[in-house]
């Protein structure tokens, strides 16, 4: 072995499966974004807010008693969501309701739930 790596006098590369695999792969912007997406649900605390809302649109106070934290944090944390375009809100009166963005954010929270679950 040369510098701890591993032999073979078989391996060689593959020329036309890479280059088939480097034309699927997305931009590098692109990957960064999605890095930056998965960054927001490592977070237990977005999570339970996600799962909450994924039952539907609710206000702050009812976010807050079903996540068992204060108005002032699950703001913070909506916000958060909100920059990462997880979740929307709309305004009734002076009440803000928030909801998921879209299907795609409840699509990620089951697909997950499903694999941590195997």
């Amino acid at each position: 072995m040369v510098n701890d790596i591993p032999h073979c006098e078989y391996m060689h590369a593959h020329p036309d499966s890479i280059e088939k695999i480097k034309s699927l792969m997305p931009d590098e912007d692109v990957l960064i974004d999605l890095a930056e997406l998965f960054k927001v649900f490592g977070d237990s605390t977005r999570i339970k807010i996600l799962s909450v809302l994924s039952g539907g649109e609710l206000c702050v106070c009812d976010i807050s008693t079903a996540v068992g934290m204060t108005n002032s944090a699950v703001s913070h944390q909506l916000k958060i969501l909100k920059n990462a375009d997880l979740v929307q809100f709309r305004r009734e009166g002076k009440t803000v309701f928030y909801s998921l963005a879209d299907g795609h954010v409840n699509t990620i929270l089951k697909q997950g739930l499903e694999h941590v679950n195997e």
